[in-house]
């Protein structure tokens, strides 16, 4: 989680600090790059290093002798050309001998890498090498020496290359630190919009009762997507059911039927419907309801006559928005309504200049004298395209782009790209442009992102995980790999080549991808054999003809092909998304490191990972299949380079009982309802652990709990309707006060047993460092007195049975928290006031209980100065007709909400008549405030 404002006792030194102590000393000072995979020149790197590996040590006495000649030269010789094929990686434009032989060198290391990881793994604890192995490796180095030597040829050939784009790389590996809150959110400088936003609002909320469809065209790049997005949030409250949902280029129109399903809350379904099932269901829910949905990114009218169907045209005053770059589509989808049809604008030149300005020079939009003449020409080839001005913007704001001498190159390199309106060709030059100048170590983590179905939501903590198993994340001494791996992931925030999707309190937790950059990333993996991509039939031909091996496998469910001839045994990374006609058996996976099993949400059969046993080289592995078993191996204590296990599924009838000799497992999610692994205490480099089946677990696994020392997240919770008993709670409290790094707690126990009030006190030296905390089933009497020394606590969810002033007092004297959600099962008879000067960095305020809380609630002024959402929820019967006191004291208040619950209380009232009183009550309430404050009844 991101770090409160000013610090705290528990921020880790920053990124910054670690790149000041190494800057100017050379790349060999800031960690071990040469172990980094990269794009071009793939496993080469880390190759040099496990030759140094198999010289030295226990493997030296296994080689023959004139093997261990061979990869003692072989080591040489790599070492030596590798200067040359960085530089190589730097050139966008080879000539055809060059990038022939470069590609030659990358598949060999590859193939090289995966022979010495199988020698090494078959020669553990045997004595001798078998004869095959030597054979087979004694060829790869033979190989790879011939290339070595054709290397010196081309060294002076190579040198005419501009020795710039070297230089612009060596602080390549010095990670910039990205704070949470340098990031630039577009949203927050957004300009020319407010028009076009008017626009379109007035057109949504006229009085027309019948459905109306509203298109937005546009070419790539206009900003069609973020004009619908900020319609889409200024009327949404207006409605009864809202969602969007992204259509993409190769639409599967199940699929996304079935997605808004999901939006749409109807979770119930526990199986895969057909198509007309989903369409009747869809039809069923919105029928006689007011609702308004958003469909982005629509490129066929033969997908949108089908989706058209689960749309009712009810006269409710129901809205759609289509956006589009189609004509024909933009006209089809609103029934040929011209009026209906809103064409994109691009930017006036002061509105560009202000985007362009906002983003590489602050908000200030203060401009450097020597920049002005330059900026002005480089903005106006932009030709008022959002997509194109932020995407050189990113690049210049960059820290490769800090001289004047660097903008010219940057102008020269546009070229005369046409000042008025860009064509798709010179917007892909500008995408290009921007990767060619990312530095070499961000370039793999960017292209990564292909491995994901087009307008996926992809979120942080997946990439971090998987940059880190791939080998593409940079040590840095003294520095978490993690923190270094989410600084990437900012970085390309920061550069406007990926864009923020899901932000929680200033943190970016999950991203997109444009359409043209995902052209662009496609493009480039075919052409360095870096990702091998499936959407359809053609593309799986494709793959079986393909000349290089393929390394990196992504295939996605409209993949329908019967089978997929080319061989699996080199496939180092594969990730399978939705249910395919045809999976590739795990059996002919041989090398295969990373591992990725996406299933849509109502698919019920087994993901069958029996096979996986053999997997000697998996480092990760995550199965998202929420309604789906799993079945899994018997023994898994092979997989000793298992960094991630993730089963994100249904229970599985067993779990392999010997998980906990996987010795460098860092993140373990088990699947629904499995117990804690007996002997967890064992798995000491653990960082994140999930269990579900907690009450079946013994007393010693629970106690195990303690001697994870490099715990940072851990979030348990019981069967429903099963009970700790009280001396399991008494253990698992003793435990989680021993995990002293401790940053993420989440205890979702029945909340009906006993035991769970011995949580208020037997906790008296909590984890210091703790962000987030979620008690929210674990019901206490009160507020555990130890919650206020969490100096670091940012999140709190928490149910009481009773809630003070004075307790209001501990919680908002806690100096980091942003967020708090309070369940108060009885609610003072005395108002609970919010004091001057408490909860000074909270922006979201969420207090409920069956009672009238908006009776009893009070703020005083200076109160929550940040708050910006304001929940209250109670039962509907139990409203009392008052708002609460002071709420026009929160100056930074946006948005109220109030849920009203059914309980089982009688009342004379309508419940319909009582949440008409309620919106009523609020909405004159804040007529009174300075700035608009939008109220929603639920």
């Amino acid at each position: 989680m991101g770090r409160a404002e000013g610090g705290s006792c528990c921020d880790s030194p920053s990124l910054a600090h670690h790149a000041a102590r190494f800057e100017g000393r050379g790349l060999s000072s800031i960690g071990t790059p040469s172990e980094v995979v990269s794009v071009t020149t793939g496993v080469l790197n880390p190759l040099i290093g496990k030759l140094t590996k198999l010289l030295g040590g226990e493997y030296n006495n296994k080689l023959t002798g004139v093997m261990r000649e061979q990869a003692s030269s072989l080591k040489d010789e790599l070492s030596a050309i590798k200067p040359l094929l960085d530089k190589m990686e730097l050139t966008d434009d080879l000539d055809a001998s060059a990038r022939n032989w470069r590609d030659r060198v990358r598949e060999t290391s590859y193939d090289m890498e995966n022979c010495i990881d199988e020698f090494m793994h078959n020669t553990d604890g045997a004595t001798d090498a078998e004869a095959s192995f030597v054979e087979k490796m004694a060829s790869r180095i033979e190989e790879l020496k011939v290339l070595a030597v054709e290397a010196n040829a081309r060294r002076r050939e190579m040198c005419k290359h501009d020795d710039d784009a070297i230089n612009n790389s060596t602080h390549a590996h010095v990670v910039a630190d990205s704070p949470i809150s340098a990031i630039r959110k577009e949203v927050a400088v957004l300009v020319g919009i407010d028009g076009p936003r008017e626009e379109l609002v007035v057109l949504l909320t006229d009085p027309q009762i019948e459905l109306k469809v509203v298109s937005i065209v546009g070419s790539a790049g206009s900003g069609k997507t973020t004009l619908a997005m900020q319609v889409y949030d200024e009327i949404e409250a207006q409605f009864d059911c809202t969602t969007f949902v992204s259509a993409s280029r190769r639409p599967d129109v199940e699929s996304l039927l079935g997605r808004l399903l999901l939006n749409l809350g109807m979770t119930e379904f526990s199986r895969t419907l057909e198509l007309h099932e989903i369409i009747d269901c869809l039809r069923e829910h919105l029928e006689h309801k007011r609702y308004f949905i958003l469909v982005d990114d629509l490129w066929d009218q033969s997908a949108w006559n089908i989706m058209r169907c689960a749309f009712p045209e009810n006269s409710n005053g129901s809205r759609m928005i289509v956006t589009t770059r189609l004509d024909d589509v933009a006209v089809n989808a609103c029934h040929n309504d011209h009026a209906c049809i809103y064409r994109m604008k691009h930017l006036e030149e002061q509105d560009s200049r202000n985007l362009f300005f906002n983003r590489v020079f602050g908000s200030n939009n203060v401009c450097p004298p020597q920049f002005q003449y330059i900026s002005a020409e480089i903005f106006k080839k932009c030709g008022g395209l959002p997509l194109a001005i932020v995407t050189i913007a990113g690049l210049l704001a960059s820290t490769e782009a800090r001289s004047l001498n660097e903008w010219e190159s940057i102008k020269k390199a546009l070229g005369a790209m046409s000042a008025t309106k860009p064509t798709l060709e010179e917007m892909r030059g500008i995408l290009n442009l921007s990767y060619m100048h990312l530095p070499v170590y961000l370039r793999p983590c960017l292209l990564y992102l292909g491995m994901y179905p087009e307008d996926r939501e992809i979120w942080r903590d997946d990439l971090v995980k998987q940059w880190i198993g791939e080998g593409f994340i940079c040590s840095m001494p003294g520095v978490d790999l993690y923190d270094v791996a989410e600084s990437y992931f900012n970085d390309l925030i920061n550069r406007s080549l990926i864009q923020p999707e899901r932000t929680e309190y200033g943190e970016v937790l999950s991203c997109r991808l444009h359409g043209m950059m995902l052209d662009l990333i496609l493009s480039k993996c075919i052409e360095d054999n870096f990702i091998s991509v499936a959407y359809n039939y053609d593309d799986v031909e494709r793959l079986n003809s393909f000349k290089h091996k393929i390394r990196r496998l992504s295939l996605k469910s409209c993949a329908e092909s019967e089978t997929l001839s080319t061989s699996m045994s080199q496939v180092r990374s594969c990730a399978l998304f939705g249910v395919l006609r045809y999976t590739p058996p795990l059996s002919d996976f041989k090398y295969l490191q990373m591992l990725l099993f996406d299933f849509p949400f109502g698919w019920d059969a087994t993901v069958d990972l029996t096979a996986i046993a053999h997997l000697f080289l998996l480092r990760y592995l995550k199965v998202l299949a929420l309604t789906a078993g799993i079945a899994l191996p018997t023994e898994i204590k092979g997989l000793v380079h298992l960094e991630t296990l993730e089963l994100d599924c249904h229970r599985t009838q067993s779990f392999p009982s010997d998980i906990t000799h996987l010795v460098n497992l860092f993140h373990l999610i088990l699947p629904d309802g499995t117990m804690l692994p007996k002997g967890i205490q064992n798995m000491k480099l653990v960082r994140t652990l999930h269990c579900s089946g907690m009450s079946e677990g013994s007393l010693e696994d629970i106690k195990g709990l303690s001697e994870l020392t490099n715990l940072k997240e851990l979030e348990l919770s019981t069967p429903y309707g099963q009970c700790l008993t009280v001396e399991g709670v008494d253990t698992l409290i003793s435990s989680i006060g021993l995990v002293r790094d401790l940053k993420h707690l989440m205890l979702d126990c029945d909340s009906e047993c006993d035991g769970y009030e011995r949580l208020s006190d037997s906790l008296s030296d909590p984890p210091p460092c703790l962000e987030y905390l979620d008690l929210e089933t674990w019901k206490l009497s009160r507020v555990p007195r130890w919650i206020g020394e969490l100096s670091c606590l940012r999140f709190l969810h928490l149910f009481v049975l009773h809630l003070s002033s004075d307790e209001v007092c501990v919680l908002g004297e806690l100096p980091s928290l942003i967020s708090a959600m309070l369940h108060v099962s009885e609610v003072s008879k005395n108002k609970v006031v919010v004091g001057a000067g408490l909860f000074p960095l909270l922006e979201v305020f969420w207090f409920q209980s069956n009672e009238d809380v908006s009776t009893y609630l009070s703020f005083e002024a200076g109160a929550m100065p940040k708050l910006q959402k304001l929940k209250l929820g109670f039962g509907w019967q139990e409203w009392r007709g008052a708002t609460p006191v002071g709420m026009e004291c929160l100056p930074c208040l946006r948005d109220i909400r109030v849920w009203l619950r059914y309980t089982v209380l009688q009342s004379s009232k309508n419940e319909k008549d009582v949440r008409a009183d309620v919106e009523s009550a609020f909405k004159c309430a804040v007529r009174r405030y300075p700035k608009h404050t939008s109220v929603v009844v639920d």
